[in-house]
C-alpha cells in the first residue's frame, strides 16, 4: 500500500518542536556534572531563547488569529490550536525552569559561597544600610516615577523591561470609610542602565552576596511617592510583538522604511505579561486591563523575573573552580600569522573549523585585501557584524584605498537592524557601493570576494562559510568556512554579486547552488538520487548537519528515501519536524541534537552517490524561509583533504553520547545511555584536535577520546 509521505499525522509542529529545543538547553543547567556557572549561563539562555519565541514566533500566530488565518501547518495545527498548545509546554517549560533554579542552583550556590537574596528583609541591619545608602545615592536620581490619573493617561511600557507597579494612597485617606478611599496607580521601569545584581557586603570572607535591583527599589519606593502610602508594589514585565512588518513593494527608501518600523516596535502588540506570584489582586487586574493582556497570556512566576540576569554571574571574579578552562581558538596549521593570506590559499583550499580555530584568517584575508596594491576589487555580503567590527574597518579602508568595493548590508536581519544600518551608512561616508538587501528577501549567504592581479593575469580569491562574518560569535558558534581561488568558483562567486548589485542573472552555474531558485531543486535531486540508488539495490546514504530541519517538501523526500532503504542519519540542534520510527516511513532516519558549551550552528551535507561521495556546505537550513524567501548559497567541498576533514566532523558529532539527545519514535529527546561505552564530546574532542594540531600546545581537557577519521559507511 502506498504512503502518503505528507500526511499530517508523520509532522511535528515546528514551534512545539521549539520548545523542545528550549528544554534541552534547560537539560545542561540540571546536568550536575557540569559546573555551577556553566548552569546558571544555560538557565539565562534559556530565558533569552523564550524572549525571541515570543516576540516573533508567538507574535507572527497571534497575528494570524486577528486576521481570521485559519489555513493548518504541516502538523495540521490552525494558529489557534498552536497557541493553545504552546501555552500548555510554556508553563510547564518555565515550571521547570524555575524548580531547576529555586531547588537546584540556589541551595548550590549558597554552599559555594554565592546568595542572590529573596528579599531585603534577609539583610541585617549593616547591609540594609548600605543598599539603602546605596539606592539614595545611585538609584534615585535615575528613576522616573509614573502615576495614572484623570490628567495622566496610563504611559508607554517598554518592551522586555523590568517595571514596578503599585497601588497608592494619598496620606489622609485612610481615616476615610476604606470604600471611599481612592487607590491610584503607579509604575516605575527598573533602569536598565544599572546593574541588576546589587553586591552587598558580607562578613563572611570570600562570600559573594547580592541583592536584585527591583527589590531594592521596592523597598525605598516610598520615597519615590512622598505624599502617598504605598499599599503593594510588584515587579511585572511584558513582551511585545517584535515582528517587523514592511510593505517592501510599496516601499520607496528601504532603509527609511526600516527605521520607521522599528520605531513602531516599542508599540507593539502585548503578547505576555509577566508578574510576581501572588501579586495584588487589584494591582493585576488593573495592568491586565491596561495593558490589553488576555488570562491566558498571564504567567505568575515564583522567583525573579527574567532569569537573563544569570549571564551576569558568568564572570564572577575569584570563581574559576565553578566554570570551564576557557578555550582560546587556535591557528589553523598551515596558516602561520603575518604571511600573506593570498600565497597560502594558491596552494590548495583551506578548511577553518570555527571557533576551535580561530577567525582571525577571515579578518585577516579582507585586511590584507584592503591594503595590498594588486587587489582591485572586494565584495562582501554581510549579514549580523560585530559591534566594533574590524572587517567593517578594513571594507573602509578599501574604499579609502581607491579600490571597488560592494557591499551587501542585510538591514533586515531580525534585531540587527539598527545595528546594520549604522554600519551601512559608515561604509557609504567611506566610498563603498552598499546594497541594502533585496525587496521581498534576506541575504543570509555568506561569501566574500578579493580579485586581484597578479603576473598571470587576475585571480580570484573566495571565502564561503556557513556563519557570518562576526569576530565575537565565532567564538561561541561553530560553523566552517572554505578558502579556495578555483576558477569555477571564483567565477560563481562574481555572478553571485552580479546578480546582488543588479539584475543579472546567469544562465547556469559552475559549482554553486543559490536559493531561492536553484537550491531547493538541488537538495530534491540529491536526494532522490540517493532514493533511486537504493531502489536499485545500492547503498544509499544521507548525513546531514544543521540548525532546523521544518521544510514539508525536504522532509517527505527523506521520508520516501528512508522507505526505499536509504541510511538517513542527522544532525538537527534546534528545530525538527521529522518524527523518527514511523513504520515504513521513518524506520531508516536517526536524528539527534547537540547542545553543548558552543552553538552548533553549520550547516554540512552529505550523498553516498553510490561511492563517488558528495559534500556540501552552505548557509541555508532545510526550512522554508531559506529555501524560497533567503538568498542562500550552497558550496561543495572539492578538496579530497578537506572532504576528509568535514567527513570526520559528521563522524565525531554522530559518535557524541555526552551532548548529544537522540529523538526517539514518541517525539521526546533522550541523552545516550552511556554505561560500558567509550565517552565522546564531540565539542570537547575538536578542541583537543586544534590544539594538537598545533605544536607546543597544552591539552586543556581531560578527555582525550579521538574518533579516527574514517569514511563514512
Amino acid at each position: 500500500m502506498e504512503k502518503d509521505f505528507k500526511n499530517p499525522e508523520y509532522y511535528e509542529n515546528r514551534e512545539l518542536s521549539w520548545l523542545k529545543f528550549d528544554g534541552r538547553v534547560l537539560n545542561e543547567a540540571r546536568d550536575k556534572s557540569i559546573p555551577l556557572l556553566e548552569r546558571l549561563k544555560f538557565v539565562s539562555i534559556t530565558s533569552s531563547n523564550l524572549d525571541e519565541f515570543f516576540m516573533v514566533r508567538v507574535a507572527s500566530l497571534k497575528d494570524m488569529v486577528h486576521a481570521d488565518y485559519r489555513k493548518c501547518d504541516i502538523a495540521g495545527m490552525t494558529a489557534t490550536e498552536q497557541l493553545a498548545a504552546i501555552n500548555v509546554k510554556t508553563r510547564a517549560l518555565v515550571e521547570q525552569q524555575y524548580n531547576t533554579y529555586n531547588r537546584s542552583l540556589v541551595p548550590l550556590m549558597r554552599q559555594n559561597g554565592i546568595q542572590v537574596l529573596d528579599a531585603y528583609e534577609d539583610l541585617d541591619e549593616k547591609q540594609q544600610k548600605f543598599v539603602d545608602r546605596y539606592f539614595d545615592e545611585n538609584v534615585y536620581p535615575v528613576l522616573t516615577p509614573m502615576a495614572v490619573d484623570a490628567s495622566r493617561p496610563f504611559p508607554l511600557i517598554r518592551n522586555k523591561t523590568l517595571n514596578i507597579a503599585a497601588l497608592i494612597v494619598k496620606r489622609g485617606e485612610k481615616e476615610k470609610k476604606a470604600e471611599k478611599e481612592e487607590v491610584e496607580f503607579a509604575t516605575v521601569q527598573v533602569p536598565g542602565i544599572l546593574p541588576r545584581l546589587v553586591p552587598v557586603p558580607s562578613e563572611n570572607p570570600g562570600e559573594k552576596v547580592f541583592l536584585l535591583l527591583e527589590q531594592v527599589i521596592e523597598k525605598n519606593i516610598d520615597k519615590l511617592f512622598l505624599n502617598y502610602e504605598v499599599q503593594c508594589a510588584y515587579p511585572y514585565r511584558i513582551m511585545r510583538n517584535a515582528d517587523l512588518t514592511i510593505d517592501e513593494d510599496e516601499a520607496v527608501d528601504l532603509l527609511k522604511e526600516i527605521q520607521k518600523q522599528l520605531k513602531m516596535r516599542q508599540w507593539g502588540e502585548v503578547i505576555r505579561l509577566e508578574v510576581e506570584d501572588g501579586i495584588d489582586k487589584r494591582l493585576l487586574r488593573f495592568l491586565k486591563d491596561e495593558l490589553k493582556v488576555a488570562e491566558e497570556d498571564i504567567f505568575k512566576i515564583q522567583g525573579p523575573i527574567d532569569l537573563t540576569f544569570l549571564m551576569k554571574m558568568y564572570g564572577l571574579e575569584g570563581c574559576d573552580h565553578l566554570r570551564y578552562t576557557p578555550y582560546k581558538p587556535q591557528r589553523h596549521p598551515e596558516i602561520e600569522p603575518g604571511e600573506n593570506i593570498f600565497d597560502i590559499i594558491r596552494k590548495g583550499d583551506l578548511l577553518l573549523h570555527h571557533p576551535y580555530q580561530t577567525f582571525d584568517p577571515v579578518v585577516d584575508f579582507i585586511r590584507q585585501a584592503a591594503k595590498d596594491p594588486e587587489v582591485l576589487a572586494i565584495k562582501q555580503t554581510l549579514y549580523r557584524v560585530s559591534g566594533n567590527s574590524p572587517i567593517i574597518a578594513s571594507l573602509a579602508q578599501a574604499a579609502e584605498n581607491g579600490k571597488q568595493v560592494s557591499v551587501l548590508v542585510e538591514l533586515k536581519a531580525r534585531f540587527d537592524e539598527e545595528n546594520n544600518i549604522v554600519w551601512a551608512k559608515k561604509l557609504e561616508q567611506a566610498g563603498c557601493h552598499v546594497i541594502y538587501g533585496l525587496v521581498g528577501l534576506k541575504t543570509h549567504s555568506k561569501i566574500a570576494l578579493v580579485v586581484r592581479r597578479e603576473e598571470d593575469g587576475i585571480r580570484r580569491y573566495v571565502h564561503l562559510g556557513t556563519g557570518n562574518y562576526n569576530d565575537s560569535t565565532a567564538k561561541l558558534y561553530t560553523d566552517c568556512g572554505i578558502f579556495t581561488c578555483n576558477e569555477r568558483i571564483g567565477e560563481d562567486a562574481t555572478a553571485v554579486f552580479n546578480m546582488l548589485s543588479g539584475y543579472s542573472e546567469p544562465l547556469s552555474w559552475n559549482e554553486l547552488s543559490l536559493a531561492p531558485l536553484w537550491l531547493r531543486g538541488k537538495f530534491m535531486r540529491l536526494i532522490q538520487r540517493e532514493t533511486k540508488n537504493a531502489k536499485a539495490g545500492r547503498p544509499a546514504q544521507i548525513y546531514a548537519k544543521m540548525n532546523s530541519l521544518c521544510d514539508a517538501g525536504i522532509i517527505a523526500a527523506l521520508y520516501e528515501a528512508s522507505a526505499a532503504g536509504v541510511k538517513i542519519k542527522l544532525v538537527v540542534r534546534g528545530i525538527c519536524c521529522l518524527k523518527v520510527g514511523i513504520p515504513g516511513v521513518s524506520e531508516n532516519i536517526e536524528v539527534r541534537s547537540i547542545v553543548g558549551n558552543f552553538l552548533e550552528h553549520s550547516r554540512i551535507f552529505a550523498f553516498w552517490n553510490d561511492g563517488d561521495e558528495e559534500i556540501y556546505m552552505g548557509s541555508a537550513d532545510w526550512m522554508p524561509r531559506n529555501l524560497d524567501r533567503r538568498v542562500e548559497i550552497l558550496f561543495p567541498v572539492l578538496d579530497d583533504k578537506l572532504k576528509k576533514e568535514v567527513k570526520h566532523i559528521l563522524k565525531v558529532e554522530l559518535s557524541d553520547n555526552m551532548k548529544a539527545h537522540v529523538l526517539k519514535s514518541d517525539g521526546n529527546y533522550e541523552k545516550i545511555d552511556k554505561r560500558g561505552k567509550v565517552l565522546v564530546n564531540s565539542q570537547a574532542q575538536f578542541c583537543e584536535e586544534a590544539l594538537a594540531a598545533v605544536p607546543g600546545q597544552e591539552h586543556i581537557y581531560k578527555e582525550r577520546i579521538f574518533i579516527p577519521a574514517e569514511p563514512i559507511e
